[in-house]
C-alpha cells in the first residue's frame, strides 16, 4: 500500500514538471525568459521547453503592431491660443528584449515623449499652421518617437492626429470666418457665371452680326455679279443687233443720197430729245444744205404734179 502511494506521488511530481517545463508560444508573440534572475532567451512561437524552478517567464511580448491613443492635450500655439489635440500613436516591438529591460513601462515612455513632442513642435506654429499642416506634423512626430524610441525596441510607423480643438469663441471666429469665405466665393462664383454669360451672349451676337455681313456681302456680290452678267447679255444683243443692221445696210448697197438723208432723219430724232443744244460738226453742213435742196424740189415737183 505504501509503494502504491509512492508511485502516486512520483506521478503527480513528474506531471507537474512536466507542466512547468513545457511552454506553447502562440503566433505572433514571444516570451523573455529568465534564468535565476538573468535574461536567457527569447522563445519565439511554437513548443519550447524551460527548467522548473530555473527558468521563468518574465514577460509575454506581442510583436503586432499596437495602437496606443495619447489623452487629450492642451498646447499652446505660438501667437499663445491654447488648442486640444488628440492623438494616436502606432508602433511595433522590434527587439523584446529592449523594450522588456530598457525601460520600466514602454507605454508610458511612449505617451510621455509623444506629450512633450507635441507641445514642442506645435508651440513653434501659429494657429493656422496647426490646421493646415496637421501632416507635416505627423511626419515630425513619427521621426522624433521613431529615433527616441529605438533604444527602447520599438519602431514608431505612423502617427495621426485625431482632432485639434480650438477655444469655444476661436471656434465662433472661425466658423464665422469660414461662412464668410463660403458666402464670398459663392458671390465670386455668381459674378464669373454672369460674367461668361454675358461674354458668351457677346460672342453669339458677334458671330451673327458677321455670318449676317457675310450673306450680305454674298449677295451683294451676287447681285452685281448678275447685273454685271446682265450688262453683258443686253451689250452683247445690241452689238449683234447694231451688226445685224450694218449687215443690212451695207447688203442694200446704199448711194450716198440715201445715207445723207437718213443721216438728216437721225438728227431730227435726236433734236427732239431734252437736250437743249446739237453741236453739228462743220463738215456735215454742205450735206445738210444738199439735203435741205432736194427735198424742196421733192416739194416743188409733189406741188406741180
Amino acid at each position: 500500500m505504501g509503494g502504491m502511494t509512492f508511485l502516486i506521488i512520483l506521478l503527480v511530481i513528474i506531471v507537474v514538471i512536466a507542466l512547468k517545463s513545457i511552454k506553447v508560444v502562440r503566433q505572433a508573440e514571444v516570451y523573455v525568459i529568465e534564468r535565476l534572475g538573468k535574461f536567457h532567451k527569447i522563445a519565439d512561437a511554437g513548443l519550447t521547453i524551460i527548467i522548473p524552478f530555473c527558468d521563468h517567464v518574465r514577460s509575454v511580448v506581442s510583436l503586432k503592431e499596437q495602437t496606443m491613443d495619447i489623452p487629450p492635450q492642451g498646447v499652446i500655439t505660438e501667437d499663445n491660443v491654447t488648442i486640444t489635440i488628440d492623438t494616436v500613436v502606432f508602433y511595433q516591438i522590434t527587439d523584446p528584449a529592449k523594450a522588456v529591460y530598457e525601460i520600466q513601462s514602454l507605454k508610458k515612455g511612449i505617451e510621455y515623449l509623444a506629450i512633450t513632442t507635441i507641445r514642442d513642435i506645435v508651440g513653434k506654429m501659429d494657429l493656422d499652421s496647426t490646421f493646415s499642416s496637421r501632416d507635416a506634423i505627423n511626419t515630425k512626430l513619427r521621426v522624433i518617437l521613431d529615433e527616441a524610441t529605438d533604444k527602447w525596441g520599438c519602431k514608431v510607423n505612423r502617427v495621426e492626429i485625431k482632432d485639434i480643438t480650438p477655444p469655444a469663441d476661436i471656434r465662433d471666429a472661425m466658423e464665422k470666418q469660414m461662412n464668410a469665405e463660403r458666402n464670398k466665393r459663392a458671390l465670386i462664383l455668381q459674378a464669373e457665371g454672369e460674367k461668361q454669360s454675358a461674354i458668351t451672349i457677346a460672342e453669339g451676337r458677334k458671330e451673327a452680326a458677321i455670318l449676317e455681313a457675310e450673306a450680305e456681302k454674298e449677295a451683294r456680290i451676287r447681285r452685281a455679279a448678275g447685273e454685271a452678267q446682265a450688262i453683258k447679255e443686253v451689250a452683247k444683243a445690241k452689238a449683234q443687233e447694231i451688226d445685224m443692221v450694218y449687215e443690212s445696210i451695207k447688203n442694200a448697197n446704199p448711194d450716198e443720197k440715201l445715207v445723207q438723208l437718213k443721216s438728216l432723219e437721225a438728227l431730227e430724232e435726236v433734236a427732239k430729245g431734252e437736250a437743249n443744244k446739237i453741236f453739228i460738226p462743220f463738215e456735215a453742213t454742205s450735206a445738210l444744205s444738199s439735203l435741205g435742196a432736194i427735198k424742196e424740189v421733192l416739194k416743188d415737183d409733189k406741188k406741180n404734179n
